[in-house]
């Protein structure tokens, strides 16, 4: 295809003020919300894998794809004709303290592509230092990149909202990091991911300008991101509160999918906070396998665990506070910011309900249903059980014979096995009767149980074995765990050995288990 028909408008620019210097020298930007700075081009840039899908949704054929200028453009070495790079600048408490700017620090954005009716901005993750980086290269790692490329896609696919990845090219450099800064840096392969989004707009967006007293700029981002974003809400005096109650919903939902899936963010900073509500800034994720909601695969974060799976709620609605507190010099009075953050709760409360029916297969709401679903997960915890596993298994126990082999594959444990197996009877029993008074037909329930509990999450020692074949010249397994999460829900013969537990030599490998904020 022809790429000069691909149509950037680039409102983030246009409309917004900007950085009076070009360039990456670092430096504090004051009054405006974003920098002109140029992607830092890299010496060998191959693409590795795409996604098909993000790719037809942009407009982008799979001839343009495989020319080599599509490289060069997603690896930071060209540009497409439109494309003008930016990187935004906002702040941000980080781990419950206030950090002042960080702003895009290895990532720069490439421009917005309208395609279809709708707006997608591209951006590199990767592509060289820029004037928030502090002293970093602005850089990223293969082995980082092949998770945030292979977690977006397997995100949008289990229904959770997320940004998407178009693309992961390789730069043939090396990248120092230490990983678990504890002074054990090496040299690694690079690589640059192009991430999409409607908006990469984040609750630190609004943080900073607040922070600095710059009501001018907070005001003027505020009603930049209503009508480029939000354009369905209907103007008037109630607009901005409308906003702000719809940033809390959308949050509410997403964390409601984290929390069906067993995905635990690792890094809920509140610049790694989506006002689209979309899950963003993938790092030191991972997915609950033997059930633990005190769990986190952050080690940055082993201390405190703040961040764990159990309180990602919580945290949701702690970081909604920040931002509601930084729009707040906008609103004559507090109610309507309080009313969003009360949508919130409701919200999370509704999602989290039609998510416990469908997993249990129990059709309409009862009172009890949420002590059924505490009773097993505690049984999950105590029996040391694989998540993903023992949800999947409901489905195909027969609520008229209840028997718990159906869940065998789930445990971790002999001995925890034998300890919880007569409350787990007893749980069975007490399950299989509450759906048999559900009466939802066979087929129907298992239809149900299937499409909210996959056989298949990006689980992280599948994706640390996608980077062991990656680091050794092989990127094959990139494409083929991607395949595979495509239809997550969906029985794939054949691939049985993406949905078995955590291997023993997973427990406590670095990538598969203890992951760092060092990408």
């Amino acid at each position: 295809m022809d790429t000069s028909a691909l149509h950037f408008d680039n409102r983030f620019l246009h409309e917004l003020p900007g950085d009076a210097e070009a360039g990456s020298r670092r430096r504090e930007v004051l009054g405006a919300a974003w920098s002109q700075v140029m992607p830092t081009p890299v010496v060998a840039p191959r693409l590795l894998a795409h996604s098909p899908e993000v790719a037809t949704m942009l407009g982008i054929d799979e001839a343009t794809v495989q020319a080599p200028d599509f490289a060069r453009v997603f690896g930071g070495n060209a540009l497409y004709a439109g494309m003008q790079p930016w990187a935004a600048n906002y702040g941000g408490h980080q781990f419950g303290q206030w950090a002042g700017q960080l702003g895009d620090g290895r990532a720069i954005s490439l421009g917005e592509l309208l395609a279809d009716g709708r707006r997608w901005e591209l951006q590199l993750k990767g592509a060289g230092p820029t004037p928030y980086s502090r002293g970093a290269d602005g850089r990223a790692v293969l082995r980082s990149s092949i998770r945030e490329f292979l977690c977006s896609e397997a995100m949008h696919h289990l229904g959770v909202p997320t940004t998407r990845a178009l693309s992961l090219v390789a730069t043939g450099e090396t990248v120092v990091r230490d990983m678990f800064y504890d002074g054990h840096a090496r040299g690694e392969p690079g690589a640059v991911v192009c991430r999409v989004a409607p908006s990469f707009i984040r609750f630190g967006s609004f943080e900073l300008p607040a922070a600095r007293g710059d009501l001018a700029l907070l005001q003027r981002l505020v009603d930049f991101c209503i009508d480029r974003d939000f354009p369905h809400l209907q103007p008037g005096p109630s607009r901005r509160a409308d906003w702000f109650a719809e940033i809390c919903m959308r949050t509410a939902t997403m964390v409601a999918q984290w929390m069906r899936v067993g995905f635990v963010h690792g890094v809920m900073n509140t610049d790694n906070m989506s006002v689209l509500g979309l899950t963003i800034d993938y790092g030191p994720y991972g997915w609950v396998e033997d059930y633990d909601p005190d769990w986190t695969p952050n080690t940055t974060d082993a201390q405190g665990r703040r961040y764990r799976f159990g309180t990602q709620m919580q945290v949701a609605y702690w970081n909604l506070v920040r931002l509601a507190q930084a729009v707040s010099p906008l609103f004559d009075e507090a109610a309507p910011l309080q009313a969003g953050l009360d949508a919130f709760q409701a919200r999370f409360a509704a999602e989290d309900r039609g998510h416990l029916l469908a997993k249990l297969g129990l059709g309409a709401y009862r009172e009890g249903d949420e002590v059924l679903m505490a009773q097993f997960r505690k049984l999950l915890h105590e029996g040391e059980m694989d998540m993903t596993l023992a949800f999947r298994a409901l489905a195909d126990v027969d609520p008229h014979q209840p028997d718990a082999g159906v869940l065998e594959e789930a445990f971790y444990s002999p001995g925890r096995r034998a300890r919880v197996m007569p409350d787990l009877l007893d749980w069975l029993q007490r399950h299989a009767a509450r759906v048999r008074d559900a009466g939802l037909p066979a087929g129907e329930r298992r239809r149900i149980m299937r499409a909210a509990n996959p056989k298949y999450v990006l689980r992280n020692w599948l994706a640390q074995e996608a980077i062991d074949r990656a680091e050794q010249g092989d990127a094959a397994g990139i494409a083929e765990l991607l395949a595979v999460m495509r239809r997550p829900c969906e029985e794939q013969p054949g691939r049985e050995a993406f949905a078995r537990r955590r291997p023993e030599w997973a427990r406590e490998r670095a990538g598969c288990s203890m992951l760092s904020c060092s990408s």
